[in-house]
């Protein structure tokens, strides 16, 4: 940088501290945030009180200093042809004051006011007028954004506009190559990549300026998709996987003799999706997305048995499968609903938590080692070291984003080939986002909930209607039912919290007194055996009502609890309301979920409430979260550096997205290699590209 005209060493030191700015290419990518006109001349006569900005020229009648101490201002009447101008200064006067010469001519440009009815600038850029500049410049002036430690050294935004300017003295067309395919270009009408680069900078109008932005956000896009689609394919090609020849014996007879229900067509479809992934010979990494209480848990129960049902060529071991989930009480909770499905088959299903321990864990390490254990369900600790599998085919993790990739990684060193990967999350993933930052993963959706089960009502309920609440809960305990109050995490203080919720407690022991009515509670500081504890003692229906923070956002399933009261409800996002929400409407009666909230609610929450009462869809809450929170925000986002774009936004350029992977989807179908004429362009840019791994961005 310091290269450039006006920069020098000490400038350019401070570039690449405050703004990241190493290289000449930096720069260009440095866009401006916005440009002011100085294309046009008006006349002073034509200014009213809708021009924002004007450029005018004429000459400095006279000069007057008014007002006292801080009041002092500096004067000058600038006159053209048509009328008067007030320039005023409040700071800098005196040196203002030498610099003007009254009769010369000026070119000025600044902000337009009115005071006493009068045109007036404050604090207005001035020179010298000379006839060249008769017609104003012939492109918009850009201004940068900049920091306040580099506008304290004289590197303002104008100053970047100067740098900027020198750059392009110093390019030529060959030094940026065009990097998109040419019938991409003529397709979508698209400027090439010199000119978007030109006239993002210096438009000649704003027409041009919005055609740069469209090409360079196309182009951000473009190479997102296909280095996803790269990585896509060379995984197919490249990733050996064990082959699952047959769904075998056992997943035959547990679908015809043991399945509870008939599965949906939406888990019907999924199935055939894995099972193709399972016997194509390549490493399966599928994400299986499925909202609260649609059944992923029994797809990867029958992915299991598909494992079971197929051994190693060389000793007939059959593959094992592990299924690892975030909790301990989420891994029971698997355990049990699995062992009471598969209890009639030669299947054995293990537990192995944290808690195991002595003879019992012993005997699961050696079944596990010998290969008579085909499915293990755990926590962390199925990623141990000492976790050692005869033949582990497939690794099953739900809730993705509570692991850490290091977590996940270590699943893959558990066999001579990577074994296959499931991963399951209840937490709807928004299209655009699965597109972008899971686009690696090949993507499974179950789109429809089990038959039987009733939509849930969703009520938002101010403070002041409290005793109506607790009454309506009250006559939905005396049928049988049960409820969960839930009430807000504040991050900062565990003490405000574990304060909050006992006095939760005490309130609704108020409205609910003993011995008629029984109440568990479950917060942060119990240990996981006392949480476990009060946990059954609600899922076997010796408590009526469960008083919790949000632990229990997670996987808990008691089909009887029907309501779900959720305290301080502005406090939650979205995507933790509808998981909170999901934990009732899992058995045949109707469900409530009632949002409490304060006094004082934003509008932001007021949106979020109203999204919450209007759909009970995973996907379009997804999608409003998104919208309302923005891309850098959200949960599980696993390669943030695939979303930072420097200016696409996958909210707002969603069309532009989905044409990106159409395109680059038939782009790849067509030259794998990308061998072809048209596609050496990117080819090349590819490799240019190669050597400037940002590791910061690596997941």
């Amino acid at each position: 940088m310091e290269y450039i005209k006006g920069v020098g060493p000490q400038r350019a030191d401070l570039l690449k501290k405050e703004l990241g700015i190493f290289h000449f290419r930096d720069l260009l990518e440095h866009y401006p945030l916005r440009h002011l006109d100085k294309t046009r001349v008006e006349k002073i006569k034509s200014l009213n009180y809708t021009t924002e900005y004007a450029q005018v020229t004429g000459r400095i009648r006279h000069i007057e200093t008014l007002g006292e101490k801080r009041s002092k201002r500096l004067v000058a009447y600038l006159r053209d042809d048509t009328g008067e101008l007030e320039l005023t200064w409040f700071q800098g006067v005196s040196w203002i004051e030498k610099m003007l010469v009254p009769g010369q001519a000026y070119l000025v440009f600044g902000k337009v006011g009115f005071f006493n009815n009068r045109p007036q600038i404050v604090h207005p850029e001035l020179e010298p007028w000379v006839p060249e500049k008769a017609a104003g410049k012939p492109f918009l002036d850009p201004i940068y954004p900049t920091t306040e430690k580099l506008k304290a050294r004289g590197i303002n935004g104008r100053t970047f506009s100067k740098y900027t300017y020198a750059l392009f003295q110093l390019l030529t067309p060959k030094d940026l190559p065009e990097n998109l395919p040419q019938p991409l270009l003529s397709r979508y009408r698209l400027m090439s990549r010199w000119d978007a680069r030109c006239h993002i900078h210096f438009p000649a109008s704003e027409e041009h300026y919005q055609q740069a932005v469209r090409r360079i956000k196309f182009e951000e896009l473009f190479f997102a998709q296909l280095r996803l689609g790269l990585i896509r394919s060379a995984r197919h090609r490249f990733s050996k996987g064990f082959v699952f020849e047959t769904v075998g014996d056992l997943f035959n007879r547990f679908y015809s003799e043991c399945l509870p229900y008939e599965l949906t067509g939406a888990q019907k479809r999924v199935l055939r999706e894995i099972r193709r992934d399972l016997g194509a010979g390549r490493q399966m990494n599928r994400l299986l997305q499925g909202d609260v209480g649609s059944g992923k848990t029994i797809v990867a129960l029958l992915c299991a048995l598909i494992a079971a049902g197929n051994s190693r060529a060389a000793d007939g071991v059959p593959f094992q499968t592990t299924l690892m989930a975030p909790t301990e009480i989420l891994a029971q909770q698997h355990f049990n609903n699995i062992r009471a499905l598969v209890k009639e088959l030669p299947f054995r299903v293990e537990l192995l938590t944290g808690s195991t321990k002595g003879k019992q864990r012993k005997d699961i390490l050696a079944g596990c080692a010998e290969g008579s254990i085909h499915l293990l369900i755990g926590t962390h600790a199925v990623i141990e070291d000492k976790v050692v599998f005869a033949n582990l085919g497939l690794a099953i993790v739900d809730e993705q984003h509570k692991f850490g990739v290091a977590q996940r990684a270590a699943l893959w060193k558990k066999n001579s080939l990577p074994p296959h990967i499931l991963v399951m999350t209840a937490t709807p993933i928004p299209r655009t986002l699965a597109l972008t930052a899971y686009g690696d993963l090949d993507y499974s959706v179950i789109d429809e909930l089990p038959p039987g089960r009733q939509p849930i009502q969703t009520l938002h309920r101010p403070e002041s209607q409290r005793p109506r609440v607790m009454d309506f809960v009250r006559e939905q305990i005396d049928l049988g039912r049960q409820a969960y109050f839930v009430y807000p995490l504040i991050e900062e203080s565990a003490k405000v919290d574990y304060e909050n919720l006992m006095k939760g407690y005490e309130e609704v022991k108020s409205f609910f007194p003993e011995p008629r009515y029984w109440i568990s509670m479950v917060h942060g500081r119990q240990t996981p055996e006392q949480k476990e504890v009060n946990m059954q003692r609600f899922a076997s229906h010796d408590t009526q009502l469960m008083v919790s923070t949000t632990v229990i956002e997670v996987g808990v399933n008691v089909p009887n609890a029907s309501i779900m009261v959720i305290e301080s409800a502005e406090k939650f996002g979205l995507s933790q309301l509808h998981q909170l929400r999901g934990r009732v409407g899992r058995g045949s009666e109707k469900s409530f979920c009632i949002l409490l909230t304060g006094p004082r609610v934003s509008r932001d929450a007021k949106e979020r409430i109203n999204i919450m009462c209007a759909t009970n869809d995973g996907f379009r809450i997804a999608e409003k979260d998104l919208e309302l929170r923005g891309p850098g925000d959200i949960e599980g986002t696993r390669q943030s550096g695939v979303i930072d774009f420097k200016l696409a936004s996958i909210v707002q350029d969603k069309a532009m997205l989905e044409v990106c992977k159409e395109e680059v989807f038939r782009l790849l179908e067509a030259d794998e290699e990308l061998n072809m004429a048209d596609n050496l362009p990117v080819k090349m840019y590819l490799q240019v590209e190669q050597g400037k791994t940002a590791w910061s961005k690596i997941s």
